[in-house]
C-alpha cells in the first residue's frame, strides 16, 4: 500500500502524448475498411464476370451445329489448334497478317528450358478452306538444297505428315535452295527421296532468313486431311554443308502413349464472330466444347499498364516501412495471415481444368488463381441443350485494377495517416509542453509566496493573471487568497504594537494603585494576594514586551546599520559580562588567539547570544559549566554554546525556532517560544543560520550559530583554541 501511494502517476504531457495515440485507431479503421473493400469489390467482379458468362452461354444454348464438326474423342490425341484467321493472308514468312496478338499463341517444341538448336515455334490459323502453319525455328546454321544432290534429307527441310481423305498416309517435304519461295515434294517411306520428279503444288510456302535462323509460312487445302484431321509436322536440322549429315530433328508428334498423329482442331469462325461481336475489353473468353476442346477465343486478361513516374523517395521508404509492417497489420486488424501476392504459388492450369472440369459438370463456378504477377478471375457457366452439357463459356479477368486502386488507396492512407499523427502529435506536443510550462510558472511563484516558516513574501500574483481558461481563474483565486492572507498578517503584525500602547496604561495604572495600596495599607504589604497582583502585571507586561519585540524585529534588523567587528573580542567581553549577570553559573570560553571579523549589528548578535545563553541557564544541569566555542573555517564563523542538561526530543530540532513553540515544562509559563524564534530570524538576516542538536553522549544540547565572515587569514580549524579536543562539544546531528 506504501509503494501504492508513492506511485503519483504520469504527468499531464505524458497523459495528453497518450491521449494522442488513440488516435492510431483512424489508420487501424481505414486499413480495415480497405480490406474490406478489396473483398467486396473482388466479389463484386466475381459475380460480374459470373453473369457475363452465363449471359454469353445463353447464345449458345441448343447450338448443337456448333459443336458437332468434330466427333472424335479428344483425349487420345495431342492438339493443334488452327485459330480463324480474319483477314487475307499473304505468303511472305512474316505473322504480321495474322492478326493481333497471334504472337501469344505461338506453341514451343524442342529442348527444354533455354531455346537450343533446331527449336521451332509454330502457330496453325484456318481461312477459306486452307490450313496455314507459321514457323519460327532457331538454327544458327543454315544448310539449303543443292540442286545436284537427289536425296532431299540432305538440307534443312520441313516435314508434313497427315492422313489423306483416303485413308493413305501422306508424307509430303518442304524444301528450298534459298530463301523465298518453298518447294513441296510427296516423299518415299524413308523421307529421303520424292516419289516422282513433280512438286506438290497443293502445298505453298515461303521461308526467309533471320539473325537467329529461319522463318517458314505455308498453306496446305483443308480437304486432303480429310476428315480425321490427323496432322504431324517436324523440322530437320542439317548443320554441315560438306556432309550434309542430319543433326536434329524437332517434331510436334505426340508423346508415348498417345496416337501417332496430332489433331488438327480448327476454331469456329462463326462461334468466335458472336463472342467478338459482344464487344467486352479488358477480358479473356473462351467456349469450350464438352471434349474440353477450345472452340473460340478472344481477348486477353493482360492489363495495359501505363508508365508511372518515379515514386517520391521519401514516399518509397515509407512504402517500403509499410511493406515490412503489414503482416503484422493485417494480422492484427483482421485475425488472418497476410500473404502478397509475389510470395503465392503460381497456380498451374489446374485451376482452371478444375473450374472447367465443374462447369462441364452443369455448375457455375468462378475461381481465383495466380499467374505470374498477377491474380485471375476465372468464372465458367455450362451451355446446355436439351439438359445436356455441350460446352462451357469461361471468362477470365485480371484484379489488376482492383489491387492497383488498393495500392493508391493504401498509399494515401499512409500518407494522411502520417501526416495527420505527426501534425497531431506535434500539436499536442506544444499544447501540453505549453499547459505543463504555465503550471509550473504558478506552482513556481504560489511556492515562492510563502517562505519556508510560513512568512507570506509576496501578496499578489502575477503569472497567469490575464488568461481566460481554467489556469488563470486558478491563478487569481491564489492571488485573492494571499492578498487576504497579507491583509490578515499584517494585521497580526500590527496587533503587538497596539496591545502594548492599550495595555501598558491599563498596567501602568494598575502597578501604580498596587504600589500605592502597600503604602496606605502596611498591613497588605505581607499579603499574598498583593504580591500575586504584582507577578500578573509583570507577567502580562513581559507578554506585551516579547510580542512586541517579535514584531518589531524585522523592521529593527532593516533599519539597524552594520559594521565590521572582531566576533571574538565581542564575545571575550560578553561572556566576561555573562559571570557577573549570572554568577551562579560557570561560563567558559574558548576562542582564536587572532580577530575574527564579520559584518554585524553588534547589539542584534548580543540580543542573539542572551536568548541562547538564557535557554542554556535554564537548561543546564547544576555544577556544570556552559560552553561557548568559536569557531571558523575560510568563509564561515561558528558560535556554539553547548550546556549539560535535558536532551531535546525526536524531531524538535524542525520546530524548535519556530515563532510560539515552546518545549519547556509546564512550570515555566513565562517563556512563550519566542526566543529561539528571534535568534533564527537574527541569524538568518545575518546570511547565516541556526541549529540545535543533542551532545553526542546524549548528556546536553548545543546551540549553533552560523555566520559569514569577512575574510579569512588563518588555516580553517574545527579545533578548540589550546588544540585539543573538547568532550563537551563533541555533538551528533538527530
Amino acid at each position: 500500500m506504501r509503494i501504492l501511494r508513492r506511485i503519483r502517476g504520469p504527468r499531464l504531457g505524458t497523459k495528453i502524448m497518450l491521449l494522442g495515440l488513440t488516435l492510431l485507431i483512424v489508420p487501424w479503421f481505414s486499413y480495415r475498411q480497405l480490406v474490406e473493400m478489396e473483398r467486396l469489390l473482388i466479389q463484386g467482379q466475381s459475380n460480374a464476370q459470373l453473369l457475363t458468362a452465363e449471359g454469353i452461354s445463353t447464345l449458345f444454348n441448343g447450338r448443337e451445329d456448333l459443336f458437332n464438326d468434330l466427333p472424335l474423342a479428344i483425349e487420345d490425341f495431342e492438339n493443334l489448334y488452327a485459330h480463324p484467321l480474319q483477314g487475307p493472308v499473304r505468303l511472305d514468312g512474316q505473322l504480321e497478317d495474322w492478326g493481333e496478338d497471334m504472337t501469344d499463341n505461338l506453341l514451343r517444341f524442342g529442348s527444354e528450358g533455354a531455346p537450343g538448336d533446331a527449336d521451332l515455334q509454330l502457330v496453325l490459323g484456318e481461312r477459306g478452306g486452307n490450313l496455314h502453319a507459321f514457323l519460327r525455328i532457331t538454327d544458327g546454321d543454315r544448310v539449303f538444297r543443292d540442286p545436284e544432290y537427289l536425296r532431299l534429307d540432305a538440307a534443312d527441310h520441313v516435314r508434313l505428315t497427315f492422313i489423306r481423305a483416303n485413308g493413305e498416309d501422306a508424307r509430303v517435304a518442304l524444301t528450298m535452295q534459298e530463301p523465298g519461295p518453298t518447294t513441296a515434294y510427296d516423299m518415299d517411306l524413308n523421307w529421303q527421296y520424292a516419289q516422282t520428279g513433280n512438286p506438290n503444288s497443293a502445298v505453298q510456302g515461303h521461308a526467309i532468313e533471320t539473325e537467329t535462323g529461319l522463318q517458314f509460312e505455308f498453306r496446305l487445302p483443308l480437304q486432303l486431311l480429310g476428315s480425321s484431321r490427323y496432322f504431324g509436322l517436324a523440322f530437320v536440322d542439317v548443320d554441315d554443308a560438306a556432309s550434309r549429315g542430319i543433326t536434329h530433328i524437332t517434331q510436334t508428334l505426340p508423346t508415348a502413349g498417345k496416337e501417332s498423329f496430332n489433331l488438327a482442331v480448327l476454331r469456329s469462325p462463326e462461334v468466335l464472330s458472336i463472342i467478338r461481336g459482344l464487344g467486352y475489353s479488358g477480358a479473356r473468353i473462351l467456349v469450350i466444347d464438352a471434349e474440353q476442346r477450345v472452340r473460340a477465343e478472344t481477348g486477353s486478361y493482360q492489363t495495359m499498364e501505363t508508365e508511372r513516374a518515379p515514386p517520391n523517395p521519401a514516399l518509397a521508404l515509407l512504402r517500403q516501412a509499410f511493406d515490412e509492417l503489414r503482416p503484422l497489420l493485417h494480422w492484427v486488424t483482421t485475425g488472418e495471415t497476410y500473404q502478397p501476392l509475389q510470395s503465392r504459388p503460381e497456380d498451374s492450369d489446374g485451376t482452371a481444368d478444375a473450374a472447367i472440369s465443374e462447369s462441364l459438370s452443369g455448375e457455375p463456378i468462378s475461381l481465383r488463381r495466380s499467374v505470374g504477377d498477377s491474380e485471375i478471375i476465372i468464372a465458367a457457366h455450362p451451355i446446355v441443350s436439351r439438359d445436356t452439357v455441350i460446352g462451357t463459356v469461361v471468362v477470365e479477368q485480371n484484379i489488376r485494377d482492383i489491387l492497383s486502386f488498393e495500392s493508391s488507396a493504401l498509399e494515401q492512407v499512409i500518407l494522411l495517416s502520417v501526416a495527420t499523427l505527426i501534425a497531431v502529435f506535434i500539436a499536442l506536443l506544444a499544447f501540453a509542453g505549453r499547459l505543463a510550462w504555465r503550471i509550473r510558472s504558478l506552482r513556481r511563484e504560489a511556492s515562492g509566496a510563502i517562505d519556508q516558516y510560513g512568512r507570506l513574501r509576496i501578496s499578489e500574483l502575477h503569472s497567469e493573471m490575464k488568461a481566460g481558461d481554467e489556469i488563470g481563474d486558478l491563478a487569481r483565486s491564489v492571488s485573492n487568497m494571499l492578498s487576504k492572507l497579507h491583509q490578515h498578517n499584517n494585521f497580526l503584525e500590527n496587533m503587538p504594537r497596539t496591545l502594548r500602547h492599550e495595555i501598558n496604561n491599563p498596567l501602568n495604572t494598575l502597578s501604580t494603585s498596587l504600589e500605592n495600596l502597600a503604602e496606605e495599607n502596611p498591613d497588605v504589604r505581607q499579603s499574598k494576594y498583593l504580591d500575586s497582583a504584582k507577578r500578573g502585571v509583570i507577567r502580562i507586561g513581559s507578554i506585551v514586551q516579547n510580542l512586541a519585540d517579535a514584531a518589531n524585529l524585522d523592521e529593527s534588523l532593516e533599519a539597524e546599520e552594520r559594521e565590521v567587528i572582531d566576533i571574538a573580542e565581542l564575545l571575550q567581553s560578553y561572556v566576561a559580562n555573562c559571570k557577573i549577570t549570572h554568577s551562579n553559573c560557570e561560563f567558559v570560553l574558548r576562542r582564536p588567539e587572532h580577530p575574527v571579523y564579520a559584518n554585524i549589528s553588534d547589539y542584534h548578535i548580543e540580543q542573539l547570544l542572551d536568548k541562547i545563553i538564557d535557554n542554556a541557564v535554564d537548561f543546564h544541569r547544576s555544577n556544570s559549566p556552559i560552553k561557548v566555542h568559536l569557531d571558523y573555517q575560510r568563509d564561515q564563523l561558528q558560535i556554539t554554546v553547548a550546556n549539560r542538561g535535558p536532551v531535546l526530543p525526536e524531531k524538535a530540532e524542525e520546530s524548535l525556532f519556530d515563532s510560539m513553540v515552546s518545549h519547556r515544562g509546564p512550570q515555566n509559563r513565562l517563556h512563550f517560544g519566542l526566543g529561539l524564534y528571534v535568534v533564527r530570524v537574527i541569524a538568518e538576516h545575518h546570511g547565516g543560520f541556526v541549529r540545535a542538536m543533542n551532545l553526542e553522549d546524549g548528556s546536553g544540547v548545543a546551540i549553533v550559530v552560523q555566520l559569514p565572515c569577512v575574510e579569512s587569514r588563518h588555516t580553517a580549524t574545527s579545533r578548540t583554541a589550546n588544540g585539543q579536543s573538547d568532550p563537551i562539544l563533541a555533538v551528533r546531528r538527530s
